[in-house]
């Protein structure tokens, strides 16, 4: 019987809030969030805010989540923050996000360096994966995405668990979507979930794992356009940049989600 995906939102707060910022947030999310129970929602808060908003976090259904980390779980990385440390505090962390593949020179090869690191402490990886607008319109989205899954995921072996499905969560984020409100269509970024991105995990895997992994879009994604998305059959949440670190936003993409699943 095939294990129906629960929706996830998940929220990249990027270099965004100061630690009083970052509670106070995190305190209305709690509030606004905690009846919508057929959601899993994740807040990613810089790492300064990750140890204030666990706390904030505890004894609610809200997940934490970083947003990057180093591959090394020790050792002189002067500034880098370690899967180990990431792990005291988080169930999730963001993976191969373009603003790191594009400002900090980060290559399928170490990603996927990030992703085994991840699995081996315990973390759950939210995978980015996107095509930049000049590989878009240069009809090269399928090859970009294809190959972005499969380099990341070499050397992965993934399973089913019966409490938590598959432990692997894969953000399709056209890079010419992000940050510049312009979102892709929600059929269009359906089409790419089902030809790309599932395609190439039934490949590495197997269907049954393939069809077990959530799938998030990722944006421009607002309340105002998260039902287009989420009404789509593949695409089972948001990966939510700035629409993030507004409450009231959020918890209308959060309600979009939980009316459409």
């Amino acid at each position: 019987m095939e294990k129906k995906r629960i929706p996830l939102v998940a929220g990249n707060w990027k270099m965004y809030k100061t630690i009083a910022e970052a509670k106070q947030l995190a305190a209305e999310l709690v509030h606004g969030l905690e009846k919508f129970t057929q959601v899993e929602v994740a807040i990613c808060p810089p790492f300064t805010s990750l140890l204030p908003v666990k706390t904030l976090l505890e004894e609610t259904s809200i997940r934490l989540g970083a947003q990057n980390m180093h591959w090394e779980n020790a050792g002189a990385y002067t500034g880098e923050v370690s899967p180990l440390m990431v792990a005291e505090l988080c169930s999730y962390v963001i993976l191969g996000h373009s603003e790191r593949r594009a400002y900090f020179g980060e290559t399928d090869e170490t990603v996927n360096k990030k992703v085994l690191a991840a699995y081996a402490v315990g973390l759950i990886p939210i995978l980015c994966v996107g095509e930049t607008l000049q590989e878009n319109e240069a009809g090269k989205t399928g090859e970009v995405v294809e190959r972005q899954v499969k380099l990341a995921l070499q050397g992965v072996s993934l399973s089913m668990s019966q409490e938590t499905g598959v432990p692997l969560v894969i953000a399709y984020e056209p890079v010419w979507a992000i940050g510049t409100g312009r979102a892709a269509s929600g059929s269009g970024a359906n089409t790419v979930v089902t030809q790309y991105i599932r395609s190439t995990l039934a490949d590495l895997f197997v269907s049954e794992i393939a069809q077990s992994v959530r799938v998030l879009y990722g944006g421009s994604v607002k309340a105002g356009n998260a039902k287009e998305f989420f009404t789509q059959p593949e695409i089972d949440g948001a990966l939510v940049g700035g629409a993030s670190l507004k409450a009231d936003e959020y918890i209308g993409i959060v309600q979009a989600a939980a009316s459409s699943k």
